[in-house]
């Protein structure tokens, strides 16, 4: 097919490519800003003009066909290039342009990434930040993300990976708490105790190895409580509120320790949190000059940790 019959359909092709990786109509709306009715209509006239079906709709799910497959199998890396070699014209400018979609956890979001987009918009006011908070997973290829502020232990190898800071999970506990429950002197302790869990997968296991004692077998112990949540911020008030001892990142804990005690100061415990934050964005060989910077921004203002009050 030659150059001018195939440029009216470039743009539906590309569409193809995306759901290909989002396999989701409404995933493709959202990703590429148009509405689910106009992707399935885009879609409907790309397999009139290619002559054969390319899309398998089921109510649960969408695939390709095999001449799905291979039209995106031949198509995708020239819209690779595409994009990249785009992206390196953009950034000939020197000014740092477009839009950067980022996703992080609510409580991390709200207390520390939010409060810096004012200067760093204000230095680079030619960047757009679309901020989603959100304790859920997101795949960012598929959602269409460029870049996901997460805590863990360990970064995915099929990542690029900033590391932003160092971080910890605190054990802590209220006052009042305590002295209606007496103070934990030994992990197994915790097995008599209201314990405040992250709603997740192996969060009610709290492992702890002694301070100091980096040799020392990890000893895991099988908590319960009246309370699970999502969000490191409503546990954090939870324990507050004196309804049990939480497990914190200290970048929740740390406004709080004032009216908070430790629990267990002479061990320490593996958190659900991580101990690194992490900038993440799926690999991919060249990222866009706003995405480095923003990155370099957070890395600074980040930089010092979260550090709890004396």
């Amino acid at each position: 097919m030659a150059s001018d019959v195939i440029a009216p359909w470039v743009a539906d092709i590309h569409l193809l490519t995306v759901l290909a990786e989002t396999r989701s109509f409404t995933q493709t709306a959202r990703r590429l800003g148009l509405s689910k009715a106009s992707v399935s209509m885009r879609i409907g006239a790309l397999e009139r003009a290619a002559g054969v079906p390319l899309v398998q709709r089921t109510t649960r799910s969408v695939g390709l066909t095999e001449a799905g497959r291979q039209l995106v199998a031949d198509a995708a890396p020239a819209f690779e290039r595409i994009d990249a070699g785009f992206i390196a014209v953009k950034d000939l400018s020197g000014t740092p342009r477009g839009t950067v979609r980022v996703t992080a956890p609510v409580a991390l979001g709200r207390q520390h990434v939010a409060p810096q987009l004012a200067p760093f918009i204000r230095r680079y006011p030619d960047v757009r930040i679309h901020l989603d908070l959100t304790d859920r997973f997101v795949n960012l290829a598929q959602e269409g993300y460029d870049l996901a502020i997460r805590h863990t232990g360990a970064a995915p190898e099929s990542y690029v990976a900033w590391p932003l800071c160092e971080t910890r999970s605190l054990l802590v506990a209220s006052p009042a708490y305590l002295r209606r429950r007496g103070t934990p002197r030994h992990p197994r302790d915790l097995a008599t105790h209201d314990c405040l869990l992250y709603l997740g997968t192996g969060a009610d296991t709290w492992t702890f190895v002694p301070a100091g004692g980096a040799d020392a077998d990890p000893l895991s112990v099988p908590v319960q409580g009246p309370f699970k949540a999502n969000n490191s911020e409503v546990l954090r008030d939870a324990v507050l509120d004196g309804l049990g001892i939480g497990l914190l990142p200290d970048f929740s804990a740390a406004p709080a320790m004032r009216r908070l005690k430790p629990v267990l100061p002479d061990w320490r415990v593996h958190g659900f949190f991580g101990n690194r934050l992490y900038a993440l964005r799926p690999w991919a060989p060249q990222v866009p000059r706003a995405v480095q910077c923003f990155v370099q921004h957070l890395r600074e203002s980040l930089a010092p940790g979260f550090p709890l009050p004396e």
